[in-house]
């Protein structure tokens, strides 16, 4: 091998360095007297020899993005090298979202992955893969005193990067069949995103298992300020790929021991307190209805507004139409809350607790007029929905009004106007 450039003697020292590890890794486990078996193995990590059998043996493997083998461990269709889909967004999360940061697995025969750590090895920043692509004489001469030899090397260690054979699929596969019409279709073969799956589980071990998380949980616990915060994957899922061998999948399943951490992807459950009637109270308004927290939020950002806007002289389309915003976000509060009582056993409102107004019993208590003629005929008629609405203007005003904000009749008759609209089709 040549010494004579630099660049070439860092090759060299790189290279010799990852022989000899495994090498002497063999070596201590032989016993005295095994001399023979000793030389073999001296001969077979000599550079030249190893190297001469990792360009043959490159050629089972290959490097990619997404694998076909997490579908079946047996199936034999293509695996792909892609940095992702160039027309997607910013939006949308995929391997195109990595950029220069985007892992690569290798699948193929998983006795030669000895190959992919070979040519995983950096020389002065640039992995050895990356200067036998780019055909680096200094590789060359690392490689091989005979130029034509060292040539062929590199090109079968460039080449793992390229596909086998022609895109095809397989039985055990995942496969969907896209119609075209007149009897065509697409083939698609769903391939898994191994290196978008890896920087996930990277992303997520960092957070669950370094010594940063741990020192901020022991913070958390402590009541301690911490540099930064903390974060939590609840309702993780694995997937297991590969049983006991999860190198027979690929390298990068290997090393996240054959697991896929899946992430919830569920709707969310809501825990709402159970909807009783309203027994006790002779309106809904001030108690039961103005203590709900939305409620309280919407009064307050209408308060807030309004005295933002209380000079006389301020008055344009803009504070009105703002100003209905606001009211109407607290109407749509009020039929929502009617919804809830409503969907209550009807005839709740003949309990003997009940003390609701009449208006509010018809309003409230729909379902009673299925099996209650009077009550029905009475709510049929329709003049509750004046009283609703001059209790809702009337109670609105109470909870906007203050020595800053004095609320008169023309703005109960506005609140009025505002749930009348949408009470007008009950």
């Amino acid at each position: 091998m040549s010494q004579t450039s630099s660049p070439s003697t860092s090759a060299q020292t790189v290279i010799q360095a990852f022989l000899q590890e495994r090498l002497q890794a063999k070596l201590d486990k032989l016993k005295e007297g095994q001399d023979e078996e000793r030389r073999k193995l001296l001969e077979t990590y000599h550079p030249e020899n190893w190297i001469a059998d990792a360009a043959r043996r490159v050629g089972q493997i290959q490097q990619v993005t997404h694998a076909l083998k997490y579908s079946h461990p047996d199936a034999r269709g293509s695996s792909l090298s892609s940095a992702g889909n160039p027309r997607a967004d910013a939006f949308s999360v995929g391997t195109h979202s990595l950029d220069a940061r985007l892992p690569t697995d290798v699948v193929g025969n998983a006795a030669a992955l000895d190959v992919h750590k070979f040519l995983s090895l950096e020389i002065d920043g640039a992995t050895l893969l990356q200067r036998c692509i780019a055909e680096d004489p200094a590789v060359s001469a690392a490689f091989s005193d005979d130029p034509a030899t060292a040539e062929a090397w590199i090109a079968a260690f460039a080449s793992v990067v390229q596909p086998k054979g022609k895109p095809a699929s397989h039985s055990l596969a995942k496969q969907i069949y896209w119609p075209l019409g007149q009897g065509r279709y697409h083939l698609l073969a769903p391939l898994f995103p191994t290196s978008l799956a890896h920087a996930v589980w990277e992303r997520l071990s960092h957070d669950r298992y370094s010594d940063d998380a741990k020192a901020a949980r022991q913070a958390r616990r402590e009541r301690r300020a911490h540099p930064h915060g903390c974060c939590e994957y609840p309702d993780l899922a694995i997937q297991k790929f590969g049983g006991t061998k999860p190198q027979n999948i690929s390298q990068l399943n290997s090393e996240r021991r054959g697991e896929n951490w899946l992430l919830p992807s569920v709707p969310p459950q809501w825990h709402s307190p159970p909807v009783t009637p309203p027994l006790g109270v002779s309106s809904v308004f001030p108690r039961r209805f103005g203590n709900r927290r939305a409620v309280r939020d919407q009064v307050k950002a209408l308060k807030s507004f309004l005295l933002s806007v209380a000079d006389p002289g301020w008055n344009n389309i803009r504070i009105r139409d703002r100003r209905d915003e606001l009211a109407r976000s607290i109407v749509a509060e009020a039929l929502q809350f009617a919804a809830e009582i409503q969907e209550l056993g009807g005839g709740w409102s003949l309990d003997e607790r009940c003390r609701l107004n009449e208006a509010e019993r018809y309003w409230l208590d729909p379902g009673r007029a299925e099996t209650d003629t009077e009550f029905a005929a009475q709510r049929l008629r329709g003049e509750w929905k004046d009283e609703i609405c001059i209790s809702f203007g009337l109670w609105l005003n109470a909870a906007l009004r203050s020595d800053e904000l004095p609320m008169g009749q023309p703005e109960a008759l506005e609140w009025q106007s505002l749930l009348a609209e949408e009470l007008r089709h009950d």
